[in-house]
């Protein structure tokens, strides 16, 4: 996600705090350097313009330049006109009083809004919760023209585990509409996500269309899908949707794959309205929020600690982490509990992807560090290839053991013998730890 743009500006900022003296020549030289990154990676060539002004005439002010840190104070700024940029605060769903919530999708075919409706069925089950438990979600769908769209927004309302209504066969989409939100009254639904129509481009009958739906509906929230890929004409579609439609949010969808995140930049600034979420992969919990004060740290190299803590939340069980803490301090961690911790791991996403969320890591850095993701599916099916007696008592394991392990698996003897490996090693330095002053001096020696 903005990986070239966040490629570019790190290394202007370095180079910029990396300076001896900072004058009103160098600072402009950077931002040429910048606006010439903005306008690579898709930013509307206003957005960019205007982006970089206001960071020159907050930069060359006397009171900078004339600072110990004056390098450090021109990122600072422009930081805060990224964060400015992006919309300065967190814009969340907002829900209604009468229920259901109405959140109507609306985008071009294509940008992915039938995935999103699974993803937002997810999230608000995760996150919105009442005192009788999750909230429940009705998905249904008014996109009677593509082939198939009905049923497979019922195949990604199972997988969320969300209700799904269907009107009967030749229905209009208005009175489709209308008809979903009486099954989601009658049914007792906190929320109706109503999935739209598409087009390949923006044309006269599909925008009659959503203008009679809104009212049929009675939409509480209106957003509008959009593919991250599309560049500078993401522009022109979110002012034709909230001219025409009106759009109370924006979402930003396939952002993990080549998106150069220009419209991320422009939308927000050209529309006036909010980005609440930015899609990430096809699974339906690859959904994040859209926090302007984050995403600018990433952009720039500053990290995201609060996401890495958030996703860690989501992975992890508090009571299975103490519980491992206590086998830790009992010495008593077994392969399963290695098994576990890889499985956890493995939710909270690629682990390169986690890296980047630590502040002040470079990019060389995360190269070298880069895990050996073949080695760890490796491990991973080697361990389930496993008994569970051969997981909790790993002494059993002995040669005709390992040999029906690795043909399990599919891997090698060898692969077994270099993850038992790995792991007795692994037990010794936690017992080293444990020890505290005394067991590290001989771990540094390498003793054991």
């Amino acid at each position: 996600m903005f990986e070239a743009l966040a490629d570019r500006l790190q290394g202007i900022v370095r180079n910029l705090t990396g300076q001896a003296r900072i004058t009103p020549e160098n600072i402009r030289d950077s931002l040429r350097e910048v606006r010439r990154a903005l306008l690579e990676a898709d930013v509307q060539v206003g957005v960019a313009r205007d982006f970089v002004a206001r960071v020159e005439a907050r930069a060359v002010g006397e009171e900078v330049l004339k600072s110990l840190s004056a390098g450090q104070q021109v990122v600072s700024i422009v930081k805060d006109e990224l964060e400015r940029l992006l919309g300065r605060t967190p814009v969340t769903l907002a829900g209604s009083p009468h229920v259901p919530t109405v959140v109507l999708l609306v985008g071009l075919q294509g940008s992915g809004k039938t995935t999103f409706a699974g993803k937002l069925a997810v999230w608000l089950k995760a996150r919105d919760r009442s005192s009788t438990g999750a909230r429940r979600v009705l998905l249904a769908s008014a996109d009677v023209y593509r082939p198939a769209a009905v049923d497979q927004l019922e195949r990604v309302a199972q997988q969320a585990g969300a209700g799904f209504w269907r009107a009967p066969e030749g229905t209009a989409p208005v009175e489709i509409a209308r008809g979903a939100l009486e099954q989601a009254r009658a049914g007792g639904f906190d929320f109706l996500v109503f999935d739209t129509a598409g087009r390949l481009q923006i044309d006269e009958p599909m925008m009659a269309e959503l203008e009679a739906l809104r009212p049929a509906i009675r939409a509480h929230q209106v957003l509008l899908v959009v593919d991250g890929m599309t560049g500078q004409e993401a522009v022109r579609i979110g002012q034709t949707f909230a001219q025409r439609v009106g759009v109370d949010g924006l979402v930003l969808s396939k952002m993990d794959g080549d998106a150069r995140g220009g419209a991320a930049l422009s939308l927000r600034q050209v529309t006036g309205k909010p980005i609440l979420f930015l899609g990430v992969g096809e699974k339906l919990d690859g959904l994040e929020t859209f926090d302007p004060s984050r995403l600018a740290g990433r952009i720039l190299g500053m990290g995201d600690v609060v996401g890495l803590v958030e996703k860690a939340r989501a992975a992890v069980n508090e009571q299975e982490a103490a519980q491992l803490a206590e086998k830790l301090r009992r010495s008593d961690f077994t392969l399963e509990d290695f098994l576990d911790q890889l499985l956890q791991v493995k939710k909270m996403g690629p682990i390169e992807d986690l890296m980047k969320m630590l502040p002040g890591v470079p990019k060389a850095a995360l190269e070298q560090a880069r895990p050996d993701n073949g080695r760890l599916k490796r491990h991973e099916a080697i361990l389930l290839s496993m008994t569970r007696q051969e997981r909790r008592s790993p002494r059993v394991i002995d040669g005709s053991r390992r040999r029906r392990i690795a043909a399990g698996s599919g891997t090698a003897v060898s692969d077994v013998n270099q993850l038992l490996r790995d792991f007795e090693q692994a037990r010794k330095m936690m017992k080293r730890l444990k020890q505290g002053p005394r067991g590290l001096a001989g771990l540094r020696r390498g003793r054991g």
